[in-house]
């Protein structure tokens, strides 16, 4: 069994979910078996403002660990990261970065704000 840690940097208890690769899709956002797809999945909130389609950066997830058993970025989904607040150079997008190994030992961060969020408080 493969397992997600996820840290919330607004403070929520973080959580550890087991899961089978296999047995993705887990909901209908983002790439079947993606960090998005997990969490939905499982019933745990990641923004997704364009439905899990590569089209926005509000699933930006940072990978503490196990960066290596996710699937490689491609071209596109590094163009939108260049666009998300707070980008480390372990940044990803949670509806492309797929779980490949049924092992995996993966810790993301949530962070805290969201392109959504960031906009909101600029127009107040």
């Amino acid at each position: 069994m493969a397992k997600l840690r996820v840290i919330f940097e607004n403070g929520d208890p973080e959580r550890v979910i087991e899961f089978d690769p296999a047995k993705a899709p887990f909901h209908h956002d983002g790439l079947p078996g993606s960090i998005l797809d997990i969490l939905l999945g499982h019933k745990i909130h990641l923004e997704h403002a364009c439905g899990g389609n590569c089209a926005c950066t509000t699933c930006h997830v940072i990978v503490k660990q196990g960066g290596k058993q996710l699937s490689e970025a491609t071209e596109q989904e590094e163009d939108m990261l260049d666009k998300a607040p707070g980008l480390t150079p372990t940044s990803r997008l949670g509806c492309q970065s797929v779980v490949e190994d049924p092992n995996a030992e993966i810790t993301v961060v949530i962070p805290r704000y969201t392109i959504n969020l960031t906009s909101e408080a600029a127009e107040e």
